[in-house]
């Protein structure tokens, strides 16, 4: 009966209320995560002013390998336990869990490994100095000696979802993320007592860097232990049998290949960000790689909800689609991306009429960063009112069925068009040209999404007048 209601309020409740049924806890998920960003990076700017904030957006690239790889074997993990529960084969999805869990741990010692023997080279390579070269070894020296409990944590927590239990899986954000937050101010302004203990210091500054690297590996312990003591005692219907430590290729090389087209984005990801770093340290120095850091962090707060909404949106829209109810599929398809161009445009409203507020809530006395960051974000952000059609629009594909043009779009915008951006544009414009390639980028993308969408509404609509 619970099966038919669902099935019923598919095909004929409130497109707006549905949206919002589905969306609702991945956004505030997402919200969460983006919020920690946000005020993270707002103690320590507050505390180590714009070489603090420039050295949380140089350590932000490494920090994304870590999660490629948990990735990688965790989303590969949680699609092939989701099919094994489907068939009914709880011994075989128990197996994949526990193959997970050894591919996880080991991923996770040796890029702790390659990390310290790679991290000086490197911040070499961004051609980062001074400070920031110092604040940021320190931050990722921490990061990677607790690189175990983010990688385990964070792909051991796809599982959850996959058997499904999604609120349990969003507690365990929520844990992480609000700990965080509580620890953050206290480990960075007040822990300096306690850093010495452990061999490191940071005189004059609290805990600086390292008490804001020391809170998210305590917090990340924590998400950690709580995922692994579900899945060995706690209420899940799969249990973690480590009885052997051997990992069985055969399920492993599934895992890899489910994983990697995501893994394959994130490392692109990666190499964009490291590209930012590199090109704005070449043109502007520390003080617009800070810049960016801030911008960064505000953007992500906008852009949260819009992949909130794509999750909320693509069962709706996949639902209708496989029911042929094309009129339903349109319907939701424009309220997602009505909903997520406001929420575009009134970030637009924010950045373009209060933008050295928002710089001044990192640093508020560093008139140069206020100034510069400014002018960046002013340009930068000129295309953000179109990104949510864009966002939206592409993840669309997914929803029907055609993940490659799906994926095609994604990364046009945050890949084959930003790339060559950040490469081209400064050689003509210098700094000025860093700023600008985000905007030609979104422009470029969402021109490309919406020729592609209005071919496929033509050929949605000729479907529906054929009955």
């Amino acid at each position: 009966m619970e099966g038919n209601s669902r099935s019923e309020r598919m095909r004929h409740g409130s497109i707006p209320r549905l949206l919002l049924h589905f969306s609702l806890p991945a956004i505030v998920g997402m919200m969460t995560q983006a919020l920690y960003n946000l005020i993270d990076s707002v103690f320590v700017g507050r505390a180590l002013g714009d070489d603090g904030i420039a050295a949380m957006f140089v350590a932000f690239p490494p920090m994304l390998i870590l999660m490629s790889f948990g990735m990688l074997i965790g989303f590969g993990a949680a699609a092939l336990i989701s099919i094994r529960l489907g068939e009914r084969k709880i011994a075989e999805a128990e197996n994949v869990l526990r193959n997970a869990a050894i591919m996880l741990a080991i991923a996770s010692l040796a890029l702790t490994f390659v990390g310290f023997l790679a991290l000086d080279e490197l911040l070499h390579l961004l051609k980062v100095q001074g400070m920031v070269f110092e604040y940021a070894r320190q931050y990722m020296q921490i990061i990677l000696a607790g690189a175990f409990f983010q990688i385990v944590g964070f792909g051991l927590n796809a599982s959850i979802r996959a058997e499904g239990n999604p609120r349990v899986a969003m507690m365990t954000l929520l844990i992480g993320v609000l700990l965080n937050i509580l620890l953050a101010p206290f480990f960075i302004f007040r822990a300096g007592w306690i850093l010495p203990v452990v061999g490191w210091s940071m005189p004059g500054f609290g805990g600086g860097m390292q008490g804001a690297a020391l809170a998210t590996i305590l917090a990340q312990v924590v998400s950690a232990v709580w995922v692994i003591w579900y899945f060995i005692a706690g209420g899940s219907h799969l249990k973690l049998r480590l009885h052997a430590w051997r990992p069985e290729w055969p399920v492993c090389r599934k895992i890899l290949s489910i994983g990697s087209p995501q893994f394959v984005l994130q490392l692109a990801a990666c190499v964009l960000q490291f590209l930012m770093i590199y090109q704005l340290q070449r043109f502007g120095g520390n003080l617009a790689v800070a810049a960016m850091g801030i911008i960064y962090r505000f953007v992500l707060m906008i852009l949260m909800p819009l992949f909130g909404l794509n999750q909320g949106a693509q069962p709706i829209i996949g639902y209708n689609y496989g029911a042929r109810q094309f009129d339903r599929v349109k319907k939701a398809l424009l309220v997602a991306i009505l909903w997520a161009c406001a929420v575009t445009a009134v970030g637009f409203a924010v950045v373009m009429i209060f933008p050295a507020q928002v710089i001044r809530l990192f640093d508020p006395d560093n008139d140069k960063l206020v100034e510069l960051g400014t002018h960046a974000m002013r340009v930068s952000m000129l295309m953000l009112p179109i990104v949510g059609f864009q966002v939206i629009g592409a993840s669309y594909f997914q929803a029907v069925g055609k993940p490659k043009m799906s994926m095609l779009l994604s990364l046009s915008r945050q890949v084959l068009l930003l790339i060559p951006a950040v490469l081209i544009l400064p050689e003509f414009f210098g700094l000025d040209g860093v700023w600008a390639a985000l905007p030609t980028a979104d422009a470029c993308s969402s021109i490309l999404t919406g020729t592609c969408l209005y071919f496929e509404l033509r050929h949605l609509q000729k479907r529906h007048e054929e009955g």
